[in-house]
C-alpha cells in the first residue's frame, strides 16, 4: 500500500472518529494506541521500513480501533443489528478487537523475530509468537483495570464487559485465536514478502 493513501485512510477515519464521539474519554483511550504506533513507523520508516502486509494489517487494527473510539465498543451499530439478527445478548464488536490484538501482532512479532535473528529454531517461533500475543493481551487486561482503578465509572465504555463475567478470559482468548489464525493464514504471504524486502534492502548497499 503506497505511503500517502495509508496516511489518507488513517487521518481521514481519524478525523472523522473524532467528531462528536459517544464518549470523549473513551475516543482518547481507544485511539492512543494507534496514534502510538503512528509516531513509531514514522520514527523507524526510513532505517527499518516494514512489509506491505504488515503495513496494512496495522491500518486495518487502527481503523478498527477508531470505530470502537468513535462509538464506544459496545454501541457500534453494525454489531447492534449482528446481535438482533442472531439472537446474541450482547455486541460483539469489542471480541473483533480482541481477534485483531492477536492477529495483527502476530504478524509484526514475526517479522521482529525473523529479521533480527531472534529465534534460531524455526520450529519455535510459533510457539514464541503466540506466546508474545497472549502476554501483549494480558497487558492490555491489566492497563484496562488500571485505569478503571484510577477513573471509576467514567472507564465503564472502555472496559466495555457489558456485565460478561468472563470478558476478560475471552478477550485473551480471541487475541490467542488471532495470532493462531494469523500465522496459519498469512505465513507464506508474510515470507515472500520478507525474502523481497531482503533482497530489495541487500541491493540499495
Amino acid at each position: 500500500m503506497q505511503k500517502t493513501l495509508w496516511l489518507v485512510l488513517f487521518f481521514s477515519i481519524l478525523l472523522w472518529s473524532g467528531i462528536h464521539p459517544k464518549d470523549s474519554f473513551t475516543w482518547f483511550l481507544e485511539v492512543a494506541p494507534a496514534l502510538i504506533v503512528l509516531a513509531i513507523l514514522a520514527i523507524t520508516q526510513k532505517r527499518f521500513p516494514l512489509t506491505s502486509l504488515l503495513y496494512a494489517l496495522i491500518l486495518i487494527h487502527s481503523i478498527i480501533l477508531m470505530i470502537g473510539g468513535h462509538y464506544t465498543y459496545a454501541e457500534v451499530p453494525a454489531f447492534d443489528t449482528l446481535a438482533e439478527l442472531f439472537n446474541w445478548h450482547r455486541n460483539h464488536y469489542d471480541k473483533l478487537g480482541h481477534l485483531a490484538q492477536g492477529f495483527v501482532p502476530a504478524i509484526a512479532a514475526r517479522e521482529l523475530l525473523i529479521r533480527h535473528h531472534v529465534i534460531e529454531k524455526p520450529r519455535w517461533l510459533a510457539v514464541i509468537i503466540v506466546l508474545i500475543c497472549l502476554g501483549i493481551s494480558a497487558l492490555y487486561e491489566l492497563i484496562e483495570w488500571w485505569v478503571a482503578e484510577l477513573t471509576g465509572e467514567s472507564a465503564e465504555a472502555f472496559l466495555g464487559t457489558q456485565g460478561y463475567v468472563w470478558d476478560t478470559q475471552s478477550d485473551m482468548a480471541m487475541a490467542m485465536i488471532g495470532a493462531i489464525l494469523a500465522l496459519l493464514l498469512l505465513s507464506r504471504t508474510h515470507q515472500a514478502q520478507l525474502q523481497a524486502l531482503d533482497i530489495s534492502a541487500s541491493q540499495t548497499h
